[in-house]
């Protein structure tokens, strides 16, 4: 017999359900340019913060920056329906920023009303990492399509379809998606030797955000985040990163030391992400992909140093679930999409 405590449960989850399923927090902000954090994190284990992946919305759509391992369950849990995904726009092939793409497309293609397969733009080589991604999933597809029936999963949507564009030449910016007045540019950046890297800017409504993609310090970034309202950059700490190195190398760990320390040279620091925010004329800096995790508050401060001092204007250390929105008429707002649904 159930105890009273499950038939409580029971009876409190059946009363709430609806409006934890219909919740759609997309429908509730209001005209502007909208960017919320996914992923935070790297691919060095971090209980806080997922591999990196950032949603902009903008009318109503909702446009995906790399698709890291957990952004298909990080974006349930922040509410964002798939079926409003637009586009994929992929930054590099690194694992950790391509690493959950087909969990990404199959929430897409399973949700209400997906009519169309899912683009996913990238520079030269997309077309390698969607197709294997389709390749891996078609068993999958299949699968799904003959227990739940073509209405549901109709197979002709199953499949992403890439389209790549140019790198940019050094100091140019090129449209790569234009969506009614959402115009989408790339630009070039260093994370040599990895190539080709591209960040994103964003325009929408007389608003902007700038998604730096993994990179040192970046004249290319600078030119093209010019005024912008909002920049999302990448950042390590040295310190902080080649402390965890040396204490893999001493307890054996030979490999793990050697690429950690390596890590140091083709990202950058807080500081000079301040530096890149400053020069720009950035509005307000959000600072993720967090190398290494800070797993106690008073590290934040080490990872940071001096960064606060070098940029004048709002700072954070961005969170998974972080919102920041950007409405037509001016401002900034700050919230979190997880905080919000628990």
């Amino acid at each position: 017999m159930a105890s009273l405590r499950s038939r409580l449960a029971l009876a409190l989850i059946k009363k709430k359900l609806p409006a934890i399923v219909a919740a759609d927090p997309v429908a509730d902000l209001g005209d502007g340019l909208h960017v919320a954090i996914v992923g935070s994190g790297s691919p060095l284990p971090d209980k806080k913060r997922g591999n990196p992946c950032v949603a902009v919305i903008a009318g109503g759509k909702v446009y995906i920056v790399d698709t890291g391992e957990q952004s298909s369950e990080t974006l349930n849990t922040m509410g964002i329906d798939a079926g409003r995904i637009e586009a994929v726009l992929l930054t590099h092939f690194h694992s950790d920023h391509i690493g959950g793409l087909g969990s990404v497309n199959l929430q897409r293609w399973v949700a209400e009303g997906t009519d169309s397969r899912l683009r996913v733009f990238g520079p030269p080589g997309v077309e390698r990492v969607v197709n294997g991604f389709n390749e891996a999933y078609t068993l999958d597809c299949e699968y799904r399509t003959a227990h739940h029936g073509e209405v549901f999963v109709n197979p002709a949507n199953g499949a992403m379809v890439a389209e790549q564009f140019p790198v940019p030449a050094d100091g140019q910016s090129d449209v790569v998606l234009e969506v009614h007045v959402l115009v989408v540019t790339a630009f070039e950046v260093d994370h040599s030797p990895v190539a080709p890297v591209v960040g994103f800017r964003f325009d929408y409504q007389g608003r902007s955000a700038v998604i730096s993609a993994d990179t040192i310090y970046s004249e290319n970034l600078v030119t093209a985040s010019k005024d912008t309202d909002l920049l999302v950059h990448d950042a390590l700490s040295i310190e902080l990163l080649m402390m965890v190195s040396e204490a893999s190398t001493a307890a054996g760990l030979n490999a793990r030391g050697q690429i950690l320390a390596d890590v140091t040279d083709y990202h950058a620091t807080a500081p000079q992400a301040a530096d890149a925010a400053e020069k720009s004329g950035a509005k307000a800096l959000a600072i993720t992909h967090i190398v290494p995790p800070l797993p106690l508050k008073g590290l934040e401060e080490v990872f940071l140093a001096d960064a606060p001092d070098r940029f004048d204007g709002p700072l954070w250390l961005a969170s998974d679930g972080d919102l920041y929105s950007l409405p037509a008429g001016g401002g900034l707002k700050r919230s979190n999409l997880i905080g919000r649904r628990r």
